[in-house]
């Protein structure tokens, strides 16, 4: 179809308990994106993850972290967690692929960057998962910002909620946050 690339499609539906849902979706996409609003349950889930995952880890895991939309108090979100991990060095991330699939994890190298190594669990995908390391990058510290200020800035959670909503490309809005995070 020409011209067609560019349709997108909002449609608000209801689920269980009666909670708004918004897929957005365009036609070259295999499958539409939910968004759903903020949930308790989501720190609960992180929590219990985490768990799991620190036992794993051990003494490499230097931090823990929920981020990503579902870590932000009245934000929607896609029902994805996502949890940061920190190591201190980007050799001994390798070293987890094999123990984090016992756990269901699914390593992503073409997801991955010299900044991080990605994982989802799940299918349909329930966590992302990140381990970012202290001596390569500032995966760690953006993430970290960017959730932190979004958290104690309503009008940033508002706008970036209303960009989510209207499907735009939103990395033009994360790094102007994050100039404003980094600038405190």
């Amino acid at each position: 179809m020409v011209g067609c690339d560019s349709l997108k499609v909002v449609i608000l539906v209801r689920i269980q308990v009666w909670q708004p849902v918004r897929f957005v979706y365009t036609l070259h996409m295999e499958s539409p994106t939910v968004l759903v609003p903020h949930s308790n349950a989501w720190k609960v889930l992180y929590e219990k993850e985490s768990t799991l995952i620190k036992e794993i880890l051990g003494s490499y895991l230097m931090d823990i972290q929920h981020i990503g939309s579902t870590s932000v108090p009245d934000l929607i979100s896609k029902p994805i967690i996502d949890i940061a991990l920190q190591i201190e060095k980007h050799i001994d991330a390798d070293k987890f692929i094999e123990p984090l699939r016992a756990l269901g994890y699914i390593y992503r190298s073409d997801l991955s960057s010299s900044e991080r190594h990605f994982f989802q669990k799940g299918n349909p995908v329930q966590f992302h998962l990140s381990i970012s390391y202290l001596d390569q990058g500032n995966y760690w510290r953006r993430q970290i910002a960017f959730r932190d200020y979004l958290t104690d800035h309503a009008e940033a959670r508002r706008e970036y909620e209303q960009i989510k909503l209207n499907s735009v490309d939103k990395s033009e809005f994360v790094q102007r946050i994050l100039a404003l995070a980094e600038s405190k």
